[in-house]
């Protein structure tokens, strides 16, 4: 694996092969066992927007993996501030660094990055376009709490329209055997050409209809930096939350799982209960993200 920018760039057996390696990598990220494969190795994070869990969790696996990370600064402290372009930005680290970790605003920033660097680029998220590790860690989630991907019945909640998240995890899932319901507002559904395009067994639906069916509930924040019109966010804004009333009724087994950072959408109260599994979520991009590195480094 030369660079990672989409998920179209994996196909079943490439992401069946990726949550393996991870798995390998689980107890090496709880720091349970040494593993040095990336002693010598430097990686570089590029980041053009606010990080926590992508940035610190690539930290995290690389340091693991006996590597080390060097970060760009805050934009206005950087050569950005300037005048300087990306592409100039990009041919600059990539001397520096065995490879790069990238998110910035701009949908297709990542593969024009990949474009001007000599070293392997990771797409960490461009803007409401794709952020693939983030579905390999949301896979890798699904797996491991569910014990399966194929037969998995899942509904997807909240912003459809901007989240990269979403865009990137609705195609890898129907490259399983999977049932996907879509539930959101009208302003915020995912794109017909979207729909079109990725075929599979994916309907709209209301949450109250489904609930009792899916065994992962996936709810994701409406994100107001992501609106042309702040006065559109605030249409939007708090229409879906989840609290324990709404999943009174689901299955025992059913699953809850959300990218973060949550705003409201969330109720802390679910946290407590046997279907949050939002942070162990968080957790699993250490040992994914372990397995990409080692990919794409070695």
């Amino acid at each position: 694996m030369r660079h990672l920018i989409s998920i179209n760039d994996l196909d079943r057996e490439d992401i069946t092969y990726i949550l393996k390696r991870a798995e390998e990598f689980e107890d090496v990220a709880r720091g349970e066992r040494n593993l040095k494969i990336l002693e010598g190795k430097i990686l570089g994070n590029l980041f053009f927007e606010p990080s926590t869990r992508t940035r610190m969790s690539f930290e995290v696996a690389m340091k693991r993996l006996g590597g080390d990370v060097v970060n760009m600064t805050a934009q206005e402290a950087s050569s950005i501030a300037k005048g300087e372009t990306l592409a100039d930005t990009v041919r600059v680290v990539s001397g520096y660094c065995d490879a790069i970790v990238i998110r910035h605003p701009l949908e297709g920033a990542a593969r024009f990055a990949a474009e001007n660097s000599s070293v392997p680029v990771i797409n960490a998220g461009d803007g409401a376009g794709q952020h693939p590790t983030q579905t390999l860690l949301d896979l890798y989630t699904i797996k491991k709490e569910c014990g399966k991907l194929d037969g998995i019945t899942i509904a997807l909640v909240g912003d459809l329209k901007y989240s990269r998240t979403i865009h990137s995890l609705i195609k890898a899932l129907t490259l399983f055997e999977t049932k996907i319901y879509l539930v959101s507002p009208d302003a915020l559904a995912l794109p017909d050409e979207m729909l079109e395009e990725i075929g599979g067994d994916v309907s709209r639906a209301r949450l109250y209809e489904v609930i009792e069916e899916v065994d992962v509930l996936y709810v994701t924040r409406i994100q107001k930096e992501r609106f042309p019109d702040e006065e559109e966010y605030r249409k939007v804004s708090g229409s879906y939350r989840i609290t324990l009333n709404t999943i009174k009724n689901a299955k025992d087994s059913m699953i809850i799982m959300h990218p973060l950072p949550r705003v409201d959408e969330v109720d802390p109260a679910v946290d407590k209960t046997r279907h949050a599994k939002y942070f162990q979520q968080a957790f699993y991009g250490v040992p994914v993200r372990m397995a990409i590195l080692s990919e794409v480094m070695l």
